[in-house]
């Protein structure tokens, strides 16, 4: 009896109601910030780790390697690393960085061959390159353009090369011939320096087909000169190449061919991707977007810095006008992340690699990328 009449008091006394309703809200919001607060704790303490990236020091990755850009709650090192060491340590034992540059053919041949696992891809494209540049061919030759190497044999440090492999497919869309239209000799010595000497590769050309192996010691330019191939593609352009006169680029004008190449196709030929170590990603599956994201915005930060007109933040005089042109021709994110926006490059290079007798057999390229990052745009 007195129960109900408390309750009766109370609900005829307004101010005691309100105060009494109020006291409830208070307590619920309370107990919801508790709540969330431990789901953020949780969640801080699950991002706080340790990864190394390892890579080339771009002007596109510098804030990742200063620190300005990072992930939160992660620690982020970068170790400064050429694509020979760290194709070495990703495809090798020691896999000793949880983020890692990687060459995006030699990945894509070892997934599809080798049923390689040990890292996911991401569509971060760190490294990017017009090939015409890489064509040679003796300064007395007759051969004038890439029809002409028909019937012809080319000299390489690798036939299976990443420059290569844009090469043979610009040749075969852009001008007809295909990499069987030709004989390839790999080379033991490069002309830069040093041995070419690497495990072997298994290639899946047709019945018929040569690889042909040069002299041991002779390097791609001495081929050239002496007359053992008609034609010298090489990924860097060494001074015993760009300073003899008697070789000289199978493209007179190369930055002309190279832009017309984009007006044409609008392809920017992908060299490198970012990979994540595979259990990295396992135990943080939130992983392969924040180090997109990281990725996006340092790049952010190069742009910045090459539109700075005040003053000149890269040793190069006519920064402003060769960077206001790029933009003209290729838009103003040029240096495009994301799959989408990448689609006709990954479809090619899926092209090519088949055609070329790289690759057994033919898959999709979002195989190779973490699900996560496939329809993230920048």
């Amino acid at each position: 009896m007195k129960n109900e009449l408390h309750k009766t008091k109370l609900h005829s006394n307004p101010i005691v109601f309100d105060r009494f309703n109020a006291i409830r809200v208070v307590v619920i919001i309370m107990a919801i910030m508790l709540i969330e607060c431990a789901s953020q704790t949780a969640f801080a303490l699950e991002k706080s780790f340790s990864i190394k990236v390892a890579g080339y020091d771009y002007d596109r990755v510098q804030a990742i390697k200063d620190g300005y850009v990072s992930i939160d709650g992660v620690d982020v090192s970068f170790v400064v690393q050429d694509i020979y060491a760290v194709n070495k340590s990703a495809f090798g034992p020691d896999k000793k960085y949880e983020v890692t540059e990687i060459g995006l053919i030699p990945y894509i041949t070892r997934y599809i061959n080798e049923d390689f696992r040990d890292y996911v891809l991401i569509p971060v494209f760190i490294s990017r390159t017009f090939r015409h540049r890489n064509l040679y061919v003796n300064a007395d030759s007759d051969i004038k353009k890439p029809s002409d190497l028909k019937g012809k044999t080319i000299g390489t440090p690798r036939y299976g090369m990443s420059a290569n492999t844009w090469i043979r497919g610009f040749f075969s869309d852009e001008y007809g011939i295909n990499a069987y239209d030709m004989q390839w000799m790999e080379t033991a010595k490069s002309s830069y320096g040093g041995s070419q000497k690497t495990a072997p590769v298994k290639y899946f050309f047709p019945d018929g087909f040569t690889l042909l192996k040069a002299p041991e010691g002779v390097a791609e330019h001495e081929l050239l000169l002496n007359g053992k191939c008609d034609a010298l593609i090489t990924s860097f352009s060494p001074s015993t190449l760009a300073a003899n006169p008697k070789i000289k680029t199978l493209f007179p004008d190369v930055r002309a061919a190279e832009m017309e190449y984009y007006r044409e196709t609008k392809l920017f030929p992908i060299m490198h991707a970012i990979a994540i170590r595979a259990d990295v990603v396992k135990e943080h599956p939130w992983l392969p977007k924040a180090v997109f994201e990281m990725y996006s915005a340092a790049k952010q930060r190069a742009y910045d810095n090459l539109g700075e007109t005040g003053i000149l933040k890269v040793t190069l005089p006519w920064l402003t006008q060769e960077f206001d042109k790029t933009r003209e021709l290729m838009g103003e994110n040029f240096w495009q992340y994301g799959i989408e926006a990448n689609r006709k490059e990954l479809e090619s290079i899926m092209r090519y690699v088949h055609d070329q007798g790289l690759v057994k057999q033919k898959v999709s390229f979002e195989d190779l990328f973490d699900p996560t990052t496939i329809k993230i745009k920048e």
